[in-house]
């Protein structure tokens, strides 16, 4: 009984121990709450800095600008990189007043960065002008310069085309890297040999490889050209003046009615001259035939005796008068 009613008190090294135990748990998260923390900062850090590396060129810039420029309503070819591609056009418009519309054809070309070629100007049977014109921009700004060009009055026509030329030019550069090193070739055997046949031999090797460069050369400034600046066509003419607007083409009225007539009467009496002046020498011709049997054969042809008149019981019957005509004759 005594033993169950006394109580326990603790010791003072049980209390230090537990004082111990709770303090080192207490460093422990901490020091693990400081670690996460810091390891946090440092995934951020490593994604900002993948951001600004992994794309090229300032991809955040360009995506923060797409929403900007994707309600831009210009319309550009896209440049591919590594295809080269030949483009052209010809246009056809009908529009009111040509040299404005020259003028401002030549304005849109110049704001592209491009130029204006060979132009020609004339006009039709009716007398409305027409124009010709070649124009040079770059293939970034080809279709927004093509559709300025055809919205400039009432389109008529429309032809594009576009040629892929990348094996062309891919082909001219490997030549043209293989002619220089040919070339340099040359060049250093002629620096070592020491025959004059030999040095007219290489020079002569040297000037074709040479002339085969240049073409080469050539050819490759031909495609550059045509691939960096596309050709628009574009032709102008003149819309005819309307009268009325009857919805239809107008019937001739008198004025046009009397002049299709005079021009008629006019064209008939020049087939009568044309006719006339075909027969005039074959008529004068007939009538020196007939003049000269009237006064030349015609007289010295014999003459046939008169008939004797019939004589009857009453007398002699009196002559015909046909045949006393001709006998006069």
């Amino acid at each position: 009984m005594l033993a169950s009613g006394t109580t326990t008190r603790p010791r003072p090294l049980h209390i230090l121990a537990l004082l111990l135990l709770a303090a080192a748990l207490a460093l422990t998260g901490c020091s693990g709450a400081a670690g996460g923390g810091s390891n946090d900062d440092a995934g951020d850090k490593s994604l900002a800095q993948d951001d600004g590396k992994g794309v090229p060129g300032g991809a955040a810039d360009s995506r923060a600008d797409s929403g900007g420029k994707s309600g831009s309503g210009a319309r550009k070819t896209p440049k591919l990189s590594g295809v080269h591609i030949i483009r052209t056009a010809s246009l056809s418009v009908r529009v009111k007043d040509v040299p404005d519309a020259l003028d401002r054809a030549r304005t849109a070309t110049e704001d592209a960065g491009g130029y204006v070629g060979n132009e020609s100007t004339d006009r039709d049977g009716h007398g409305h002008e027409r124009t010709r014109v070649t124009l040079r921009v770059p293939q970034e700004s080809y279709e927004d310069v093509a559709d300025r060009l055809a919205g400039s009055g009432r389109l008529l026509s429309r032809n594009e085309s576009a040629k892929d030329v990348t094996d062309q030019v891919v082909d001219v550069d490997s030549r043209i890297k293989s002619q220089r090193a040919s070339v340099a070739r040359v060049r250093e055997l002629m620096d070592r040999a020491t025959k004059l046949s030999d040095v007219v031999t290489l020079e002569g090797e040297l000037s074709n490889r040479q002339t085969e460069l240049e073409a080469l050369l050539a050819q490759q400034a031909s495609l550059e050209d045509r691939t960096t600046l596309a050709t628009i066509t574009l032709k102008l003419s003149e819309a005819p003046a309307k009268a009325g607007d009857g919805g239809g083409d107008d019937g001739p009225g008198f004025l046009d009615a009397l002049s299709g007539g005079w021009g008629a009467f006019v064209t008939f009496l020049k087939w009568i001259g044309i006719v006339l002046a075909a027969v005039l020498p074959f008529a004068a011709l007939v009538a020196l035939l007939v003049v000269v049997w009237a006064r030349l054969v015609r007289p010295r042809l014999p003459r046939r005796p008169a008939p004797e008149p019939v004589r009857t019981a009453f007398g002699p019957l009196p002559a015909h008068p046909e045949r006393d005509a001709d006998e006069r004759h």
